[in-house]
């Protein structure tokens, strides 16, 4: 345990670790100005009327903003034609199966072994309330939802560092977390410290409320007993006919609680993009873009390697290779929706004016790793009434999440074993993937000892290595997007790029979707308007 822990804690340090925590919002405000947490703008479908019959409209990439594009103009009348480099539609909308084969950069290739009807995201993998441009597009092509558990209270929270490494169930950090803030704030009104903010029927009102929000007793203190038992949960639970009596729990001690900087967990519910009611569809997050492609799969050519972009003022011409076969051919268009990611788009020859190009060459990629892992059974229900969300750690792993459906089945089942991002990242995406899955196993059995008996199979992906994007999402900043956001968007002579790179909400596929409605709406106005 932390030196920290058997120490007292100041009133500064104490009034710095609150703020760190209770400061969520301040946090959230930061991060949509990032672009890393904004609201959608979706307001329904779109009509694009007066198509000029016969105009034809190359889109390069099918992923979401891809075959959103081709969707929307295809129905408006236009000639589509839909070129994709991997082998598959949906791009980062991906879900992954027994049966699949991947081959990485580096030339790892991993074969899912994972038992019919299992599967891992490597991509997106939750759709908030907000997000109503993909929502829409779910209930208008009849794509079943299920809800997405983000915030479980029995889940854990974790430090190596922290109470002897022993995980502690989220409603425990949270009660007492609450509740030792709670009875501060109440010592605070009763010392009447707060007088010069407060009139003595607001601060009695205010003593009140703490006493609600942190389950205080009448004198305000947080203490062990049956009011902070009803949320952090009893050593004993009530039963019934002459089952053993209700035993209250024990608190965490305050200081160690603070120093174990566990409650940075607490406020993942309370951003707006992990509010619920959150989704998922049905059988994997590829449902959604696979009901696009049905709509325009005779349109779209696979495993076509765009290498050149090239427009005049009559049209464009787009060079690609045919991956399986080898051949270059040529596709030739009036107009051009590109939505390849700009970490690939920068190692193509396209002929654009030099303000769109220094934006396409400007915009960095942050990576992601995914382990997924298959478990002979379903233990963290059976054994921890772990239904559905998410345990966080500060070890590399960072998350461990729970399948929100198939609750109580029997036989095998697949949970998240690892989802990081940044420095730890790259490390880790650096091994090769039977190594990520070692780690997460090693890591994870430090919350789960269930782990090495009940490991089966795995599939780790490292975006870094995704050949067909070289990177997860577009890491804007505020500075880039001063410089180069608007020169991005804007249609160049018979171009224009779309995708969630050319969004304010990179990373998430609402932006892809965004992104691409107003792209072609754009468009289809020049073209009319020409």
């Amino acid at each position: 345990m932390s030196s920290m822990t058997t120490h007292a804690m100041s009133r500064r340090h104490l009034l710095t670790l609150i703020g760190k925590n209770l400061g969520a919002a301040a946090m959230l405000q930061g991060m949509s100005a990032l672009g890393l947490a904004a609201p959608s703008t979706y307001a329904g479908p779109i009509r694009l009327d007066g198509a000029p019959k016969g105009t034809r409209i190359l889109v390069l990439g099918a992923g979401m903003a891809g075959l959103v594009a081709a969707f929307e103009l295809r129905n408006a009348g236009y000639r589509v034609q839909v070129l994709e480099y991997n082998h598959r539609a949906g791009g980062r909308a991906w879900t992954v199966r027994g049966g699949d084969r991947y081959t990485e950069l580096g030339g790892a290739t991993q074969n899912c072994e994972f038992a019919d009807g299992l599967y891992l995201n490597p991509g997106p993998w939750r759709i908030p309330y907000h997000h109503q441009g993909v929502l829409d597009y779910a209930k208008r092509l009849k794509v079943p939802l299920e809800p997405f558990i983000q915030v479980n209270y029995n889940a854990y929270l974790h430090s190596p560092d922290a109470f002897d490494g022993k995980p502690q169930r989220f409603r425990t950090v949270q009660a007492d977390y609450q509740g030792y803030v709670a009875e501060l704030l109440a010592k605070a009104i009763h010392k009447d410290a707060l007088d010069d903010a407060l009139s003595a029927d607001d601060g009695q009102r205010l003593f009140e409320s703490l006493r609600q929000w942190g389950a205080l007793d009448r004198n305000g203190t947080y203490q062990a007993g049956r009011r902070s038992s009803e949320r952090r949960g009893y050593a004993t639970a009530p039963g019934g006919g002459l089952m053993p009596k209700a035993v209250p729990s024990n608190l965490l001690p305050r200081d160690a609680l603070l120093a174990s900087t566990l409650w940075q967990g607490l406020s993942s519910g309370s951003e707006l993009d992990f509010q619920s009611s959150i989704f998922q569809p049905v059988g994997g997050m590829d449902r959604i873009a696979h009901a696009l492609y049905s709509q325009v799969a005779n349109a779209v050519e696979f495993n076509a390697r765009v290498t050149a972009i090239a427009q005049d003022a009559h049209g464009v011409s787009v060079r690609y290779t045919d991956t399986v076969s080898g051949v270059d051919r040529n596709a030739h268009a009036d107009w051009l929706v590109c939505t390849i990611p700009l970490s690939i788009l920068s190692q193509i020859d396209i002929e654009v004016g030099a303000e769109m190009r220094a934006a396409i060459e400007a915009v960095p990629y942050e990576t992601s790793v995914k382990v997924g892992l298959q478990f002979g059974r379903r233990f963290w229900e059976e054994d921890e009434q772990i239904y559905g969300g998410i345990t966080r750690t500060d070890l590399p792993i960072s998350n461990i999440a729970y399948p929100p459906m198939g609750f109580g089945s029997a036989g095998p089942a697949v949970l998240l074993g690892a989802y990081t991002w940044g420095p730890a990242s790259y490390e880790m995406g650096a091994l090769p993937p039977a190594e990520r899955i070692a780690v997460a196993l090693s890591q994870g059995s430090q919350i789960h000892p269930q782990y090495a008996r009940e490991y089966q199979t795995g599939f780790a992906m490292s975006w870094s290595r995704s050949p067909y994007t070289n990177g997860c999402f577009a890491a804007w900043t505020d500075a880039l997007r001063k410089a180069h956001y608007t020169n991005l968007c804007q249609i160049d002579g018979r171009i224009v790029l779309a995708g969630e790179h050319a969004s304010h909400i990179p990373a998430w596929q609402e932006g892809a979707v965004l992104s691409s409605l107003d792209a072609i709406t754009r468009l289809h106005r020049r073209i009319v308007n020409a």
